[in-house]
């Protein structure tokens, strides 16, 4: 176990295999997302157990089953033959969770401790029992409070009303100004740096099953809704976008209050592809909001915490390549290649500092 700024790493290694055979880092976390409500649970989440050749518990997939898999493979080998095959290393953190904050300054000072010429990671998922699965694309991520701000305190609408600003009206003018009614982010410069689909990336998201009708029904909307020019998949797997995930201000009890708000509130996250940069679409973000703040009141723009670098595998990547004809031969059918909306932040981080890109599959199923 190595300390970090927050929760510890483990790292673990068997560097006896002939120097010229390459050296594999296996990536995975052992964090999960809280268990609460706890009375929701049949048995107590962190006690696992075993229903109809099921594992249920708080991490079963997501990421611990991942990791367990490779440790008990090198157990294996070690057990039956003595020895394996490459060099491996073993790198499990414990706050992928919460966006894996302090894991670049560690990598930065253990590089050496972990340089490899492979990087495999566990946390992912399979696409069905009999159907592999690769990962090429995870998307980064930026997020943001705003605060509009009127009165010094709440005003009476009725005396103020017509006279000042109100903060939530403001607060909803900045919001519409920021996404059209066609999906489109409609900040300045929000999509210059994004790499656009190319026809066999397309062909290969097409290619995975996907039935819209059944997507639609599962969430109980009316339609889909998204950037025009884009199949709903190809924008949830490789498309940036803008989301509003709160917003409050003024009176929020029973009854009417006639209350002018002093203050409104919103938060606001962006899924970025590559080659969009945390950094450069926050900017953009804040230079945006303050152009569009109304006459009368003032605006700031808070970065919060979670933040993530997009990843994409280019085509042809070694070790991609390497998993896809093996698992082809363990299924007997070709891996779907994937990318997905959420976010592993490491991954970009043992690319920057470790100029490797990781070939993400596991497992677990995304139930």
């Amino acid at each position: 176990m190595m300390a970090t700024e927050g929760h510890p790493v483990v790292y673990g290694d068997w560097l006896h295999a002939n120097p010229r055979k390459p050296t594999v880092l296996i990536y995975g976390h052992f964090d999960v997302q809280p268990a609460e409500p706890y009375d929701l649970w049949q048995t107590p989440p962190f006690l696992p157990e075993v229903r109809d050749g099921e594992v249920w518990g708080r991490g079963a997939s997501d990421d611990k089953g991942g990791m367990l898999i490779p440790i008990l493979s090198v157990e294996a080998l070690l057990k039956t033959t003595g020895s394996l095959p490459v060099n491996v290393k073993f790198f499990f953190e414990g706050q992928e969770e919460i966006g894996s904050p302090h894991l670049s300054a560690f990598i930065a000072a253990n590089g050496p401790l972990l340089k490899a010429d492979m990087i495999f990671s566990a946390d992912g998922n399979q696409w069905a029992e009999d159907q592999p699965n690769l990962i090429t694309g995870l998307k980064g991520l930026i997020a943001a409070q705003i605060t509009v701000t009127g009165a010094k305190v709440d005003q009476h609408s009725g005396q103020q009303g017509g006279g000042i600003a109100n903060p939530i009206q403001g607060l909803s003018h900045i919001i519409a100004s920021m996404k059209g009614v066609d999906g489109k982010v409609k900040v300045a410069g929000f999509y210059n740096d994004v790499i656009d689909l190319t026809i066999e990336e397309r062909t290969a998201i097409d290619r995975v099953p996907f039935d819209e009708a059944q997507y639609i029904s599962d969430l109980g909307i009316s339609d889909v809704f998204g950037e025009e020019g884009y199949s709903t998949r190809q924008r949830l797997w490789a498309r940036p976008t803008f989301e509003l995930n709160g917003i409050w201000g003024g009176w929020q009890g029973n009854g009417i209050k006639t209350v002018l708000p002093a203050q409104a509130f919103a938060k606001i996250t962006c899924r970025l592809v590559a080659n969009q940069k945390p950094d450069l679409i926050f900017a953009r973000l804040r230079t945006h909001i303050e152009a569009y703040c109304p006459k009368g009141l003032s605006v700031t723009v808070e970065r919060l915490a979670g933040s993530a670098d997009p990843f994409l595998v280019p085509s042809g990547h070694n070790s991609s390549t390497v998993a896809a004809e093996v698992l082809t031969e363990v299924y007997g059918k070709a891996p779907y290649i994937t990318r997905t909306g959420g976010s592993i932040p490491v991954m970009a981080m043992l690319l920057n500092e470790l100029g490797v890109h990781a070939t993400v599959f596991a497992f677990g199923m995304n139930d």
